[in-house]
């Protein structure tokens, strides 16, 4: 698993496993929810994410794009 945040975008990605995520569900506003192609989960994306979780105790930060 690996949790990447982005500053310039304010999004947090969790990545629970490797894959293409081919469909996502919005499991509530700002929180995806992304498959893959045998709709197991693959990753949670939350949108405005200092907004909705407090980024200061996440200890695993890695940008995105690295």
């Amino acid at each position: 698993m690996k949790i990447k945040y982005s500053k310039d975008a304010d999004i947090l990605l969790i990545e629970l496993r490797d894959g293409i995520p081919k469909d996502s569900i919005d499991l509530k506003e700002g929180v995806i929810l992304h498959l893959d192609s045998k709709d197991l989960p693959l990753e949670i994306e939350i949108l405005d994410a200092s907004k909705l979780a407090m980024l200061k105790e996440i200890s695993v930060l890695t940008p995105i794009g690295t």
